[in-house]
């Protein structure tokens, strides 16, 4: 009860008015405006003065009814406050009220630093993934690169002989054996830079690894890496996985594939197709050029169907290698780690796929003369807005680039006739031991360098670049000249020959007469 009766008694205060003592007596259930109000009344000063209560020392009384009583010995004081202290209240308030909005403002700036921060990590994170610098792939790769190099080690070099009759085998692994793609990368000087885009680029001179890295730079050079949006460590992978899938066949192997791909940057470069064609015409042109003798076993579409191996039953007789490589290309590109076209609009990547087949499968010799037939139609009234004319002509550019070796220099283009000549003596000697009909061109008993050559670069290079010629006149000194002066070299060679023939017949006749 005592509490209770105590929580209600009236509050006492004792204020200095004049020099005197005055007591205020006022219920604890008063408002703030009701004390106010009775201490201006108690203190003479008029109610709508603003007014503070400070205690002897100066201290500030609260004006409220938890204010602490005093005694007569410790009185307060009422103050009325003129216009410069309200006015320096108003400041405090102010900058009260100021401070208060800053540190709303830093919470929403905080908010907005944090989504800026976050942004900014994202693209972190994506760079560190994309130039492939994480510690852990880092460390795989060199685990791996040293695997390779003990693998290669034990296997001594050996060449890997291929089939005779080709076993298409569904389980045949076509993803790269490094999981992390990570041949070294190689920086280009400018001189190889500007050689990179003529005809007598000298191909021998460089490593597969070297090789591949000239394949990444054509691709970011061309714009084809923004182009499709590809992730630049997919495209190491996919390049690495091509080459895998190369056999090391005498003449169709990686280097072949670098050899084309590299002639088709050439050509670009050279016909200006950058003005003239679309970034994805260039993109299938050199992805068909990348691919388009993928796993080649080493013999040729008509061993495939003489023989009836199991390529040429697959795709009864139809350009059974071609088909192949085309299929082994788009096995390579199913998988998501190698897929260079993953970001492309399925619609979009299905008119490329098709687009890449179309070119792949034109490299069939056999069909040689249709596809020459139909360009030389078109070539004198050539529109680049029409699709048909430049499918033509693509399918024409990578025939062109296919058998491209005597564009270039002697010294680069001659070992390819020795590589070509090994493999298709293999060819013939097996189809010999197998009783299958032998080409004339392919007989080690009937061919030499110069007879394999001369009718090939008469009747089959120089009508194709003479007639790609009229649409592009500045390949006339820089690849249909030096076509010209291959047949010349390899005339003389056979005109030697057939001289030393003759002698040696003269003189085994006139052994015989005497």
């Amino acid at each position: 009860m005592g509490s209770s009766s105590s929580s209600f008694a009236p509050k006492t205060i004792y204020l200095d008015v004049d020099g005197k003592v005055q007591k205020v007596v006022f219920s604890r259930h008063c408002s703030p405006c009701d004390i106010k109000e009775l201490l201006c009344t108690s203190s003479n000063i008029p109610r709508t003065t603003a007014i503070m209560m400070v205690d002897p020392e100066g201290a500030l009384v609260s004006m409220d009814p938890t204010m602490p009583t005093n005694s007569p010995n410790s009185l307060y004081k009422v103050v009325p406050l003129s216009t410069g202290q309200l006015g320096e209240k108003e400041d405090m308030f102010q900058n009260v009220l100021s401070q208060v909005a800053e540190q709303f403002s830093r919470a929403f700036r905080i908010n907005e630093l944090k989504t800026e921060v976050t942004n900014r990590l994202a693209m972190l994170e994506k760079r560190v993934e994309l130039e492939g610098l994480k510690v852990v792939e880092i460390e795989k790769c060199k685990n791996d690169l040293k695997k390779l190099r003990d693998e290669m080690a034990s296997r001594g070099g050996a060449r890997v002989n291929c089939p005779c009759k080709y076993n298409f085998d569904d389980g045949k692994k076509v993803t790269p054996r490094r999981d992390v793609p990570n041949y070294p990368k190689y920086t280009l000087s400018q001189e190889t830079v500007e050689a990179l885009k003529k005809p007598t680029f000298d191909v021998w001179h460089w490593e597969h690894n070297e090789m591949l890295s000239c394949l990444e730079y054509m691709y970011h050079d061309l714009g084809l890496v923004k182009e499709f949006n590809m992730n630049p460590i997919t495209l190491k992978r996919w390049l690495l996985a091509i080459q895998e899938n190369y056999r090391n066949n005498p003449f169709h192997n990686f280097r072949h594939c670098f050899c084309v791909s590299q002639m088709m940057y050439g050509m670009i470069n050279l016909c200006n197709l950058q003005e003239k064609l679309t970034l994805t015409d260039m993109g299938i042109l050199m992805t068909a050029a990348v691919c388009h003798d993928l796993d080649h076993p080493g013999y040729n579409n008509t061993y495939q169907i003489n023989a009836r191996t199991e390529l040429a039953v697959r795709y009864n007789d139809i350009s059974p290698l071609e088909n192949h490589h085309c299929a082994v290309a788009f096995q390579i590109l199913s998988l998501p780690e190698c897929n260079i076209f993953a970001n492309v609009d399925p619609e979009a990547f299905k008119q490329i796929r098709q687009a890449i087949i179309t070119l792949i499968l034109a490299t069939d010799m056999a069909r040689h003369g249709e596809i020459l037939d139909s360009f030389k139609q078109k070539v004198d009234n050539f529109d680049f807005t029409n699709e048909e004319h430049v499918t033509c002509l693509k399918m024409v550019m990578i025939k062109c680039c296919d058998i491209s070796n005597e564009v270039r220099p002697t010294e680069v283009a001659e070992p390819w006739v020795d590589c070509l000549l090994e493999e298709y003596f293999m060819q013939s000697d097996r189809e010999k031991s197998e009783g299958l009909p032998v080409a004339p061109f392919m007989d080690r008993d009937k061919v030499t360098k110069p007879t394999a050559q001369i009718g090939f670069i008469k009747f089959v290079l120089i009508p194709m670049f003479e007639t790609v010629m009229k649409l592009f006149p500045q390949i006339e000194e820089i690849m249909v000249q030096p076509l010209r002066d291959s047949r010349d070299h390899y005339e003389e060679l056979k005109q030697i020959d057939d001289a030393m023939t003759e002698g040696s017949s003269f003189v085994i006749k006139l052994r015989k007469d005497l």
